[in-house]
């Protein structure tokens, strides 16, 4: 039998022996497990070794403060917090929406819950009122936890029978409780009964760039266990201070800031910044001494802006996660700090299934190859194997344990993660050796002139230019080509939405793209549209483009490559 701390141990002695690790690696026997009760309770906050180290350490940085908390002062908080929920009826089964920011109620709730066995809905703090509306009805919440600046947002959402708790608020709202009454509840817990693997826990809700958000539900098993794998991208060892940069109510947050650390034993470290600021993040990192680093892109691009080699760090790792990096980036943090930035991949409704681990040989813009306990296959539209095509997990067999229960429906059944294979809607190209390369969604590629367009490899190229902030590539319209790529570009402080700063870009593209698949018109804007959770939505461009609206608030200056007499006779060779 294969227990979940034997998995560990073997994944963290085989940290950098990919293949020792991929052939080796069994999952956990799905058995009963509360990893809640049965690991950071009953072993890293009992084992002498881990139970004194910080397990959560939140960084006030508008206030230079800081909170820290043991693996078991966090273990007797939750067993009070779930106390404390039972006490207002809460029950197995019962779903809690979760509103907060990075504050140590957090933690607290999340651990509750899962001893309670209460399923979480994780939720973003800028969730406007038709939103959380929506998170409440069709998620079917019978309690929330909120902080204070969200109370008024329920003043007229109805919800009758809602137990509503507030965290630091300097007086309790009526009809709402402190959330700080827990402190009085008692310090041991008694679970109701065995916890099953297949126990509902988590319900997200994605994104949705296309669509009303789907509700991914994640059970005792998919998560928890699941994130071994992440662990393992990661790179996190017992000890470590892990930052990562995610915001509550999103997945990497679960991810990175609770299930992989403390998978690990690692101390998950928190900054909370009145406004994102690169140059004071870098100097906390180096303050703290911060082991193992992930962040988004963007992140690593406002980082790259200031002067790295003056920040000596002592991270160990260092990766990216959200999307694919550009080479630039890694190139940069490589010179000034001697790390290769490891790109990793999964979703939502995943683990991290993908991933650059620790020891592997990296190729520069591979998200890397398939990680322990995951059998990926690359599928053409058919199903069959394909060098470029949909990624997909093979189901067949063992059933990964990072995968969700499936896509929760209005009548509660799931559906999507069933059958012999699972589908990501996720294109990647894979090489001989196995290593994968992100090529885009699967409703984002596009053809111009017959030719497959990426938007993330044109993106990447209009980035390496310096007065680039960010963009987003979509297909324009076109008589003969069917389509031709357009790119909609925010420019960095300072760069001016002029001709010339357009004809520099142009310039710049000309120099780097074969002609089939050269950007062949520019909107400078003044925004991109995003998803809450931050991602650009290229298919409200891809309408603008569509409809030809020319009246749309995301209008910006639009300069087209034709209308440049000097980029027509610097043209080499026929046009694409």
């Amino acid at each position: 039998m294969t227990t979940f701390k034997d998995a560990r141990a073997f994944l963290l002695a085989h940290r950098t022996d990919y293949d020792a690790a991929v052939k080796g690696f069994r999952w956990p026997d799905a058995v009963p497990f509360n990893w809640a009760l049965d690991w950071f309770d009953a072993e890293l906050a009992a084992d002498p070794d881990s139970r004194d180290r910080a397990a959560l350490w939140i960084f006030d940085a508008a206030h230079d403060r800081q909170t820290k908390l043991s693996f078991a002062a966090l273990s007797r908080r939750s067993n009070q917090v779930a106390n404390f929920l039972r006490a207002q009826g809460l029950k197995r089964g019962d779903h809690l929406l979760l509103l907060l920011g990075n504050v140590v109620p957090l933690w607290e709730t999340m651990l509750a819950a899962m001893k309670l066995g209460i399923v979480v809905i994780p939720a973003t703090t800028l969730l406007t009122i038709d939103e959380l509306r929506d998170r409440l009805e069709r998620g079917r919440a019978r309690a929330v936890v909120v902080t204070q600046d969200q109370v008024a947002k329920f003043a007229n959402l109805g919800a009758d029978g809602l137990v509503r708790i507030v965290a630091g608020a300097p007086a309790t709202p009526p009809g709402w409780l402190a959330f700080e009454q827990a402190a009085d509840a008692p310090e041991a817990f008694t679970p109701d009964g065995p916890t099953k693997p297949d126990d509902p826990m988590l319900l997200y809700f994605t994104s949705g760039t296309t669509a009303k958000p789907k509700l991914v539900r994640h059970s005792h098993r998919s998560y928890p266990v699941g994130h071994l794998s992440t662990m393992y991208w990661l790179g996190l060892q017992p000890g470590d201070v892990h930052l990562n940069i995610s915001s509550p109510g999103w997945a990497k947050h679960a991810w990175s800031c609770f299930f992989s650390p403390w998978n690990a034993g690692a101390t998950v470290f928190v900054v909370n910044q009145p406004r994102f600021d690169a140059k004071g993040l870098l100097a906390i990192i180096k303050r703290c001494g911060v082991t193992t680093l992930c962040a988004p892109p963007t992140v690593w691009r406002l980082f790259i802006q200031e002067h790295l080699a003056d920040f000596k760090i002592a991270l160990r790792e260092a990766c990216g996660a959200g999307e694919p990096l550009n080479p630039e980036v890694i190139d940069q943090v490589r010179a000034a700090w001697g790390l290769t930035i490891r790109d990793g991949y999964g979703q939502t409704e995943t683990a991290a299934i993908v991933g650059n681990s620790p020891g592997q040989k990296l190729k520069i813009g591979s998200m890397g190859r398939p990680l322990p306990g995951y059998r990926v296959e690359v599928a053409d539209i058919d199903g069959g194997p394909a060098k470029e095509g949909e990624i997909t997990l093979a189901l067949y067999g063992e059933r990964p344990a990072g995968l969700m229960q499936g896509y929760q429906g209005d009548d509660g059944k799931l559906s999507g993660a069933d059958g012999e294979r699972y589908r990501t809607g996720d294109v990647v190209f894979q090489d001989e050796e196995g290593y994968l390369t992100f090529v885009g969604r699967s409703d984002d590629v596009f053809k111009s002139s017959d030719y497959r367009i990426s938007p993330f490899e044109l993106e990447s190229v209009l980035l390496e230019h310096e007065a680039v902030a960010e963009a987003a590539v979509v297909p324009s319209p076109d008589p003969i080509r069917l389509a031709i790529p357009k790119a909609y570009v925010l420019l960095t402080s300072g760069a001016e939405r002029s001709r010339e700063t357009a004809l520099s870009i142009f310039t710049h593209l000309q120099a780097r793209l074969a002609p089939f698949k050269r950007i062949r018109r520019l909107e400078l804007v003044s925004e991109l549209p995003k998803t809450i959770s931050g991602k650009i939505r290229r298919v409200q461009l891809r309408r603008l483009e569509h409809d030809d609206n020319r009246s749309d608030g995301l209008r910006g200056v639009e300069f087209r490559e034709e209308d440049f007499p000097e980029l027509q006779k610097a043209r080499p060779g026929p046009e694409g």
